[in-house]
């Protein structure tokens, strides 16, 4: 959602939302957090009125359904006559009710009132919406860190139809962002639990400083043993320290960006094809990376007998096996397919899901 308010998911939805609109107004002025909980008071004191009331006219002689009615049309006004004839004992519960339940209904109606004029029960209940919509997320990236490579990688990702969270502790930043998002530190175990972190596929980190970024890694790696992580390297001495914290892949951007600015100068037309199948998603046309399942029939095929061009229509340019083996490029035809070996190929979005019908069901 753009605006200057953001999703922000978990407990803290509502104070994160005011908190900014405090900041805004100026120390010791919380119109946001003051309207919740004038909120609260009203509909307990409003609900403590209308049971009291129902007590009393009960103790009086009242059924129970007669006693409610009794209470709700004395406490909003409504005027109707009474259920039954009253005692002089009822008659100055009945005036004692009026005076206290009047008052705080009016109350109540005010308060409630505002908060709907001034547009802050509308950001509490989008807050709460937001925390719902990320509580259901399964199998997304969190992204920590909004900055230019939190947003490319944020755009990168919806291209390909993958649901992301982003957190970030400075509010500013996340101003007009169009993705779920949580404020606070990423470094806080609660604040990487409300983005979902038990459910996600992956964790990216990319903030300023390599230090954050490390620790961003231990803390992730600790809560999530089996979950990716990508970490953003300002320098290549840092590489084995974020390797060290737990990070699959360390990535320095402005290594990778300088390779591809020189291989654009050396071998324009292989770069290109490079964006082509890893970026454009104007084109049908993709690299992939598919895993062989146990359960799969080309277990224990090889290469010619599987004949992956013939039955999908994919290139297939590397296998690997498993996640740290050595890439072969090229394979020869009596290469046997084995469980946990990932195919690098290159195709249409059907002919790669094609070969991922093959690698995965017997």
């Amino acid at each position: 959602m753009r605006g200057p308010y953001r999703y922000v998911a978990g407990p803290a939805a509502i104070w994160t939302a005011c908190h900014r609109l405090g900041r805004r107004a100026g120390p010791g002025h919380n119109p946001c957090v003051g309207t919740v909980r004038r909120i609260r008071l009203a509909v307990l004191a409003l609900a403590l009125v209308i049971v009291g009331g129902t007590v009393g006219y009960v103790a009086l002689g009242f059924g129970v359904l007669d006693a409610l009615y009794q209470t709700v049309t004395t406490v909003t006004t409504v005027g109707f006559r009474e259920v039954r004839p009253l005692s002089t004992a009822g008659q100055a519960f009945t005036i004692a009710l009026i005076l206290v339940g009047v008052g705080t209904a009016l109350y109540a109606f005010s308060v409630l009132l505002e908060a709907l004029i001034e547009g802050h029960l509308r950001i509490v209940l989008e807050r709460r919406r937001m925390a719902h919509d990320i509580d259901r997320m399964t199998d997304h990236v969190i992204i920590c860190g909004w900055g230019r490579v939190g947003r490319a990688c944020a755009d990168y990702l919806r291209a390909t139809g993958r649901q992301t969270v982003v957190v970030d502790r400075d509010l500013d930043r996340l101003n007009s962002i169009e993705y779920a998002n949580v404020h606070g530190d990423v470094t806080d175990d609660d604040v990487l639990r409300a983005a979902g972190i038990a459910r996600a596929h992956a964790l990216i980190a990319a903030l300023d400083t390599d230090a954050d970024n490390v620790y961003v890694t231990l803390t992730a790696r600790a809560l999530r043993p089996d979950m990716v992580i990508i970490a953003r390297a300002r320098n290549e001495t840092s590489k084995s320290k974020l390797a060290r914290a737990g990070a699959d892949r360390a990535v320095n951007p402005q290594l990778i960006g300088g390779r591809r600015m020189a291989a654009f100068a050396l071998q324009r037309h292989v770069a290109e094809f490079l964006d082509v199948v890893m970026h454009d998603e104007s084109l049908d046309y993709r690299m992939e990376q598919i895993q062989v399942a146990a359960t799969s029939r080309l277990d224990g095929e090889s290469l010619r007998d599987a004949a992956l061009a013939e039955n999908t229509g994919v290139l297939l340019l590397a296998v690997r096996e498993g996640s740290h083996g050595p890439f072969v490029a090229n394979p020869a035809p009596a290469t046997h397919l084995e469980p946990g070996m990932i195919l690098i190929a290159v195709g249409t979005s059907s002919q790669l899901d094609a070969l991922r019908k093959l690698a995965t069901t017997a």
